[in-house]
């Protein structure tokens, strides 16, 4: 069978609305946005582009191998990777998939205007300080908020040698930004940051981290009460018109992650896929197991015909 070969520049499969807004395709549409490329600027990193574009730190990196994160260079060609299929399950508030370390948020429909998605990199747990799965909601939100860290978070900053006060006001020192969301699962919130190069990393206690820009843009629009969605989809499959798309991201330590397991992901993926519409489709085996190797993230087709 042929391999279709990955879209890296000019498709466009949904023209945003602005920088991280989409509308939100039809029910024979699953994929958003467009892989590009940008020339880097002498002055520029690799951290500096990702975060212009809204990407996060690991999948920028993931899909520009040969590039040096610090100097990458003068003209020299970055690919980004800002093309997503949406998350399987309803679209519906916020939906977070931790392995892509991406929030999918699906607004309210305004009446004369297209449906929407916006999307955002975020952080997520440390293996050890892993992020949950499950539904919730927003419970509580708090603009300039101080932090009282944990005890548990103290006592591993004290026998780092790094103490940490018992109150941190409100600042530019602040880890948790200038904008807090509590969950209705004690303890997790939904923050900003000071520490902006680390959002698409799992560096955080448990807690979502966002770009500062980002999580300002996004929380005036959260009431208290809108769903959340925690999953667990390093896979996931769409379509785009006729032809089915895979997307496969490395998955989350603490989860079954073996060989084993990324087939079963892939199945769980591709039965809801072909569930809404399969007429004529042929799979391309290659092709899948060609992306459960290089899990680039970036969606690939493979379909071998369709309608």
């Amino acid at each position: 069978m042929k391999i279709v070969a990955p879209l890296l520049t000019t498709l466009l499969l949904s023209a945003p609305v602005f920088a991280t807004t989409y509308q939100l395709p039809s029910e024979h549409f699953d994929v958003i946005g467009s892989v590009t490329t940008v020339e880097a600027k002498y002055e520029d990193t690799l951290l500096d582009i990702a975060r212009r574009k809204g990407i996060g730190q690991d999948h920028m990196e993931r899909v520009n191998p040969h590039v040096d994160r610090w100097l990458p260079g003068d003209g020299a060609v970055i690919t980004v990777p800002s093309q997503h299929i949406l998350p399987r399950g309803p679209r519906t508030g916020l939906v977070l998939n931790l392995p892509e370390m991406r929030m999918y948020y699906y607004p309210p429909k305004k009446p004369g205007q297209p449906a929407e998605v916006q999307t955002y990199p975020m952080s997520i747990g440390r293996m050890d300080w892993g992020t949950p799965l499950g539904m919730t909601r927003i419970v509580d939100k708090v603009k300039n908020p101080t932090w009282i860290p944990p005890e548990s978070i103290r006592q591993e900053h004290a026998a780092k040698g790094d103490p940490l006060p018992r109150v941190v006001p409100a600042g530019p020192n602040n880890p948790l930004g200038a904008y807090k969301m509590r969950l209705g699962i004690p303890g997790y919130l939904i923050h900003g940051t000071n520490r902006p190069q680390g959002v698409g990393m799992r560096v955080s206690h448990g807690c979502i981290r966002m770009l500062p820009e980002d999580i300002e843009k996004l929380f005036p629009q959260l009431p208290t009460g809108t769903p959340v969605s925690i999953v667990n989809q390093p896979v996931k499959a769409g379509w785009y018109g006729g032809k089915l798309y895979i997307e496969v991201h490395p998955p989350l330590e603490e989860y079954p992650n073996d060989r084993g397991a990324m087939v079963e992901y892939v199945n769980l993926a591709l039965d809801d896929a072909m569930a809404r519409r399969s007429a004529g489709t042929m799979l391309d085996n290659a092709a899948i197991d060609e992306e459960l190797s290089r899990q680039t993230g970036i969606p690939q087709v493979i379909s071998t015909g369709g309608f």
